[in-house]
């Protein structure tokens, strides 16, 4: 039998109200992510279900990192913070994020805030896009390596950012792109993956932010209005989480 894939789970900030209360933090909703994943792998691929050791991180407020001997991959979630900000939390997740892509053994997965924070690492700019908020599921269209990884020709994903990578660091093939934001995804083979979207997120966990950040005064009628009328869409975060995991028995 083979070992665990161990992935460390970096929580970049804490889930809200109804899902907070269902799932406790992030780490576990990204063990439901690729617990999916995993199923959906052995049914699609006919391998072995991989076995996955999880463990989770809270990097915000208690600062706490894995040693890279004790993981083969990290994971680094999304949040409502901006990865372009000097919080001093901020600096240290980036300057571990450098750490971690200077060596080739563990491997780096990042999920909206956290593809941007490797796109810091990696020296390009993140920023405030100008394009607005892109939020709940929306069709992302997908390169050459980005549907040869997902194995769809477009991928329907879940959305919640007005931050973004400007533009691709060299080293990375693009995954795909969307009408506000081009940089939807980067990958370097037994290396990284990235991807803008939240292929964590379900309906009930979208609609509750939905409606936070419109009580809130953060988005608009017509911004609530359409992103709760997309916000039951069928979505493939399923797919990619099983990408996540090909990503990590990649030789």
């Amino acid at each position: 039998m083979k070992p665990p894939f161990r992935i460390a789970i970096l929580e970049c900030d804490e889930p809200i109200g109804r899902t907070k209360a269902k799932y406790g933090g992030y780490g576990n909703v990204f063990k439901a992510l690729l617990d999916a994943g995993a199923d959906h792998l052995a049914q699609q691929d006919g391998v072995s279900r991989p076995a996955l050791e999880l463990k989770y991180y809270n990097v915000v407020n208690a600062q706490l990192y894995p040693k890279l001997e004790d993981i083969d991959a990290v994971l680094l979630t999304g949040s409502r913070h901006n990865a372009f900000d000097p919080d001093p939390w901020i600096l240290a997740l980036v300057d571990f994020t450098k750490k971690v892509l200077a060596q080739h053994r563990v491997r780096v997965i990042g999920v909206c805030f956290g593809h941007q924070i490797v796109g810091r690492a990696m020296d390009v700019k993140v920023d405030r896009s100008d394009r607005g908020w892109e939020v709940s599921v929306t069709p992302v269209r997908l390169t050459g390596k980005g549907s040869e990884l997902f194995g769809v020709e477009e991928l329907a994903i879940h959305q919640m950012h007005h931050d973004i990578v400007t533009t691709h660091p060299s080293s990375v093939a693009p995954l795909g792109h969307t009408d506000r934001c081009d940089v939807q995804g980067m990958y370097i083979r037994a290396h990284l993956i990235t991807v803008q979207g939240h292929p964590e997120f379900t309906g009930e966990i979208v609609e509750e932010l939905l409606e936070n950040r419109h009580k809130r005064g953060i988005f608009s009628d017509p911004v609530f209005e359409d992103g709760m009328s997309r916000v039951r869409k069928p979505h493939d975060g399923v797919v990619v989480g099983a990408a996540f995991l090909r990503f990590l028995m990649e030789g």
